[in-house]
């Protein structure tokens, strides 16, 4: 029996959120989501969403898990911030995801929202700190 290969994310597309909040994903994007999925904050510290198939953030958050966060305190801090901060989502039958208030703030997402395709995540960037981010990184 061969491995199910997961699903890669990839490519940019402009989205807009509705005035309660909800961002319709790319229907190309949420095919490999399903009904459901979690957001949380960027796993690197960028100023960014990131949206995860479920298995895909248990198995990362599983790091955390074998972690020895008794004597690592950064790392404690850090799992506590990060998870604390995620959700799961639903996504409705029109493919949209609500995204909570104090995440929109995190990620400073108003009404136009990049939705960036991260191989195994899905990114949600504000237009103009993306330019930004990507002008201060130098990637090209």
């Amino acid at each position: 029996m061969t491995a199910v290969e997961a699903p890669r994310f990839i490519g940019i597309h402009e989205h807009n959120l509705d005035p309660k909040g909800r961002l319709t994903l790319p229907s190309q994007l949420r095919k490999d989501l399903g009904q459901s999925c979690v957001v949380s904050k960027s796993q690197y510290g960028d100023p960014c969403l990131t949206i995860w198939r479920s298995q895909d953030f248990n198995a990362y958050s599983d790091r955390y898990l074998n972690a020895d966060l008794e004597e690592d305190v950064t790392a404690r801090r850090r799992m506590r911030s990060w998870s604390s901060e995620a959700f799961l989502g639903e996504i409705d039958a029109t493919g949209r995801l609500p995204i909570p208030q104090r995440l929109r703030d995190y990620a400073t997402l108003s009404k136009e929202v990049l939705v960036v395709g991260a191989l195994q995540t899905i990114e949600l960037w504000s237009v103009d700190i993306w330019r930004s981010h990507m002008e201060s990184q130098d990637v090209r």
